[in-house]
């Protein structure tokens, strides 16, 4: 590890940023001193600027992808090397919103019903009943059903918060009949090593496939 990641994983640690944003943070840095074959605090203004338009016009990323190089970038320049001067030539891009596309109980219904298999249709269940966001199923374990209060505990989600969700009737009638058939450890839905079964989390591509799996 060079002593500039070294020391910039340090001050995202010291904010206690989530694990997935360091890792995201510290590919963005690596990637822009790739682009210009050089490293990271020799670069400046005008490399930052055609940075930007290239994230844009050549690779053709949306705004809110860009927006997260953006705020990679500032954090490096800004936090690690302290060059706070350097923040007004890295604008961060407008970005649309764009209302999102809501599916009808019966589709939804039918999404669920089209799963191949019992392990599919309860992630797609779960994540539908509760609207938990992927990385925090991923994490869910068997200890955060609580069937007498009818609530299902989130740990560390989205800001390093906890928080409780309601459990419906339906979603703990589908979590017995997968519990009896799955019989899980730590992790609600256990992962694989070696292409076999292992309790240890999923990879976020086991909910993504099921969604557009059967969606297709």
């Amino acid at each position: 590890m060079t002593q500039l990641r070294k020391m910039m994983l340090e001050e995202l640690q010291r904010r206690n940023y989530g694990q997935n944003t360091v890792t995201g943070y510290l590919r963005i840095v690596q990637d822009f001193a790739q682009h210009f074959h050089q490293r990271p605090d020799k670069l400046g203004s005008d490399h930052l600027r055609q940075y930007q338009a290239h994230l844009f016009q050549d690779r053709k990323l949306n705004a809110g992808t860009v927006q997260q190089y953006v705020a990679a970038l500032r954090f490096f320049f800004n936090k690690t090397l302290k060059r706070h001067y350097l923040l007004d030539d890295l604008p961060m891009p407008k970005r649309h919103r764009k209302l999102p596309e809501i599916l009808s109980p019966d589709e939804v219904a039918l999404l669920i019903s089209s799963a191949s298999n019992l392990f599919h249709q309860t992630i797609l269940t779960t994540l539908y009943s509760t609207g938990m966001r992927c990385a925090e199923l991923r994490h869910l374990k068997t200890t955060d059903i609580d069937s007498e209060r009818m609530m299902v505990r989130i740990r560390q989600g989205k800001g390093g918060r906890d928080r409780d969700v309601p459990l419906s009737q339906k979603l703990l009638e589908t979590l017995r009949v997968y519990w009896r058939w799955m019989k899980p450890k730590t992790y609600l839905f256990p992962g694989t090593v070696n292409n076999w079964r292992a309790d240890v989390p999923i990879t976020g591509k086991v909910p993504w496939e099921a969604c557009h799996q059967h969606a297709a």
